[in-house]
C-alpha cells in the first residue's frame, strides 16, 4: 500500500503541565517538575497524531526510537507547546525532530522514529 506522508510538515500539540506529569509522582526524580518520560510522551503523541493525519482507516503508527535531551525544567501548571516536523519517510519508516517549549524557551529537543503498521495484522502477531 502507498502512504502519502509529506516530508518537512510540522505538526503542534499544546499540553499544560499537570500531577500526572511531574517526576516525583512517576518516580522517575524526586522533584516537582515535569518529567523526562512525560516530555516523551508529549513528543510521541504529538508526531502520532501528524502521521494519523494521513493515513487510511486501519492503519496506524507505532513508536520506535526516541533520542531526547531534556533541558529545562518546568513545573506544574505551565503550558508546553510541542512540535514534531517529520524529517524523512521511507518503506513505512519515519524519522521526525522534535521539539518542546514552555513560552520560548525550548525545553526538550531531539529525534522520534515511528513505523507504520496495519492494526489488525499487529495485533494479531502479539
Amino acid at each position: 500500500m502507498e502512504f502519502d506522508l509529506p516530508v518537512d510538515t510540522t505538526h503542534v500539540e499544546k499540553f499544560t503541565v499537570e500531577e500526572k506529569h511531574i517526576a516525583d509522582m512517576l518516580g522517575s526524580g524526586k522533584v516537582a517538575v515535569l518529567s523526562t518520560p512525560s516530555m516523551i510522551l508529549m513528543m510521541e503523541h504529538t508526531a502520532m497524531n501528524h502521521a494519523q493525519e494521513h493515513l487510511p482507516d486501519g492503519w496506524i503508527t507505532v513508536g520506535t526510537k526516541v533520542c531526547i535531551s531534556h533541558l529545562r525544567a518546568s513545573k506544574q501548571g505551565v503550558e508546553v507547546s510541542v512540535k514534531a516536523k517529520l524529517t524523512s519517510f521511507e518503506n513505512k519508516h519515519l524519522i521526525y525532530d522534535v521539539e518542546a517549549f514552555e513560552g520560548e524557551n525550548k525545553i526538550g529537543e531531539g529525534t522520534h522514529e515511528r513505523h507504520i503498521v496495519n492494526k489488525e495484522k499487529f495485533i494479531a502477531r502479539l
